[in-house]
């Protein structure tokens, strides 16, 4: 084999292996793909790449193993957060606090600038509280159901949610993926996000026109279909402004920079001490579906506020597009995340164990002979390896180890190479299908990666303006190169 196919091309086979098993797993299965199809391509891709690597390039098995091992055990973080992002999901719309920024929010922001507000929201809470996937699992699920009440097909609005809260996710200083990038570069933390302003700032305000305009064109919900989401959430929960309380604890949480496993487990418990003070009946109702034959109130409630915490619960409203909107999957929802996050991580420790990534990585070095075409080699390497080891914080770290070299020998700033690294690694992140944020996101919304994906304007822009900055060579130094 070695005599046939260059090392590259070899790379290259379990790639193509994994594209085309996930294309036909979407094609049959749709958005179920999720539920295992994807995982079986991931594994099968896996199992391709070790044999590969173990007869083409002789790698040991243990190296495999032991990279593997270290990548999952690197996002064990990423999934607790994840099951508790479910919890907080279910606590929060069983404890009504969704339903009740659902109902105001719906009489007090005009749908013709819905989009462009979705947008503006998520992007100031993002900021505020440095997290994507805390601001989509929180206001951004609220924001999906207001949209969902004023005419907008989820897929937009999801768009718009994931580019406001991957917009502030990237330039503020609480962000980890900031952190990273300027750490792993050299970069101090504010000149990389003020440097960042060049690219994120044109690409925002592009979304948010695209945003405005779609909304402006949109004939949305007439009154009477927003009286129906209001009458039927009002008649099925009890709506108070004192439930705001909680969404207020947890964002001061936030900005005392709690740890985000305390602030979302602390914020879940309180919604559930919430809902067995305003929705006793909701609970009540929740338990019953596994009681049929009842019990005492007091085992009701701890029957009905455990299953919100970790079950996929349904309710009644006698509206199904109600009933989609106040169910909720709680932890047990996650698992088929955790469970593709799992396999795509042992796809991504395959390719980078056996040096497949690095030799595919190469094929780009040729384009990077200007400023322009660097730029745009750093922006398509992170685009691949969020598609090749699905977790955008090796995405950054690799990235950034591939082409730090180059810069420095080119006479580039690094501030550079962070800016460019954001620009692809972070925000190209969400538009994975199998990837970790990918799958996250689509799992939160409900919404298909590949729905949302054609919406998310800002993610999507981002890559480009990078590119298109480095061509124009706005605000970019280069100093003498290098010496060879």
């Amino acid at each position: 084999m070695k005599g046939k196919l260059s090392p590259t091309l070899i790379s290259l086979i379990p790639l193509a292996v994994l594209i085309v098993l996930l294309a036909l797993c979407i094609s049959i299965f749709g958005s179920d793909s999720i539920l295992g199809a994807s995982q079986v391509s991931l594994l099968l891709s896996s199992g391709v790449c070790i044999l590969l690597g173990m007869t083409c390039f002789k790698t040991e098995w243990k190296a495999i193993r032991e990279t593997v091992s270290t990548d999952i055990r690197n996002v064990t973080g990423a999934i607790m957060i994840l099951f508790l992002i479910g919890a907080i999901s279910g606590t929060w719309t069983m404890s009504g606090i969704v339903p009740t920024l659902i109902y105001y929010g719906v009489q007090i922001i005009h749908p013709k600038v819905f989009l462009l507000s979705a947008c503006v929201i998520c992007s100031i809470v993002s900021v505020m509280i440095g997290s994507s996937w805390t601001t989509i699992a929180t206001i951004g699920v609220a924001l999906l159901g207001i949209g969902q009440a004023l005419g907008f097909s989820t897929a937009l609005t999801a768009g718009a949610i994931i580019s406001g809260a991957y917009f502030g996710d990237k330039i503020s200083p609480l962000s980890d993926t900031t952190v990273m990038a300027s750490s792993v570069n050299g970069v101090p933390l504010f000149q990389h996000i003020r440097y960042m302003f060049f690219t994120t700032v044109p690409s925002i305000v592009i979304a948010l026109v695209i945003y405005l305009v779609l909304g402006l064109g949109s004939t949305g919900a007439g009154s009477s279909d927003i009286s129906l989401y209001t009458e039927t959430l009002g008649s099925k929960f009890h709506i108070s402004l004192f439930l705001l309380v909680v969404p207020l604890i947890t964002v001061w949480m936030i900005y005392k920079r709690f740890p985000a496993v305390a602030v979302l487990g602390i914020s879940s418990v309180l919604a559930a001490v919430a809902a067995c003070i305003a929705q006793p009946h909701i609970l009540r109702e929740i338990a019953l579906q596994v009681l049929p034959s009842g019990g005492s109130e007091a085992k009701l409630l701890f029957t009905g506020t455990v299953r919100s915490f970790y079950d996929s619960v349904t309710l009644s409203t006698g509206v199904p597009e109600i009933d989609n909107l106040v169910s909720s999957r709680g932890m047990f929802g996650m698992l088929n995340t955790v469970y593709l996050i799992i396999c795509a991580m042992c796809f991504g420790g395959c390719m980078k164990a056996t040096g497949m990534i690095g030799r595919i990585a190469e094929l780009l070095l040729p384009m990077a002979k200007n400023r322009t075409g660097i730029v745009s080699c750093t922006v398509l390497t992170g685009v691949f390896l969020n598609a090749t080891v699905s977790d955008q914080y090796l995405s950054i770290i690799m990235d950034s180890d591939i082409y730090r070299e180059l810069y420095r020998k080119k006479g580039f700033e690094m501030r550079l190479l962070s800016r460019t690294v954001e620009d692809s690694a972070t925000v190209t992140s969400p538009l994975v299908p199998w990837g970790s944020c990918g799958m996250t996101q689509a799992t939160i919304l409900s919404v298909p990666t590949l729905v949302y994906a054609p919406f998310a304007f800002f993610c999507l822009i981002s890559p480009l303006m990078s590119i298109l900055i480095a061509a124009i060579g706005w605000k970019i130094v280069r100093h003498e190169p290098a010496a060879e």
